[in-house]
């Protein structure tokens, strides 16, 4: 014959300190905590002109739209990686001009570059590539 197994109850503070903790993480913040006045006035400030793209790690599609928009408005965008996705940043100029451009744009400048990264004893040279790409 199979046994029950038996639970204690809870205690009564346990529930509370639970139900509390739910209930906080659920409420939405306060509407009384404005941000900090200094955040609030100070704009964003861009390193980099607006039709620059720096590739990384994410799917090429992604920096491949987001060329293609940037083309659409500016004219001309400028694909920039270094290291190991320097292959993504061609590949993202190859579908842009091939693709998904139908033969509107056109790759007009590349430039490849070797930049020197880390201090001291810890010095290393970065490939880096610059592909302009535009009507």
């Amino acid at each position: 014959m199979p046994s029950k197994v038996r639970h204690m109850p809870k205690k009564k503070s346990d529930t509370a300190e639970t139900e509390e903790h739910k209930a906080a993480e659920e409420a939405p913040a306060p509407a009384q905590q404005a941000p900090a006045p200094a955040q609030q006035n100070v704009p964003s400030q861009r390193s980099a002109p607006y039709n620059h793209i720096f590739v990384g790690q994410k799917p090429v599609m992604n920096y491949a739209m987001s060329a293609l928009i940037q083309l659409t408005q500016a004219g001309e965008v400028v694909v920039k990686a270094r290291g190991m996705a320097i292959s993504r940043a061609v590949d993202v100029a190859e579908i842009v001009t091939k693709r998904l451009g139908n033969g509107q744009f056109k790759v007009k400048d590349i430039g490849i570059n070797t930049e020197v990264v880390g201090e001291g004893p810890e010095t290393r040279n970065i490939s880096s590539i610059e592909i302009t790409v535009g009507k």
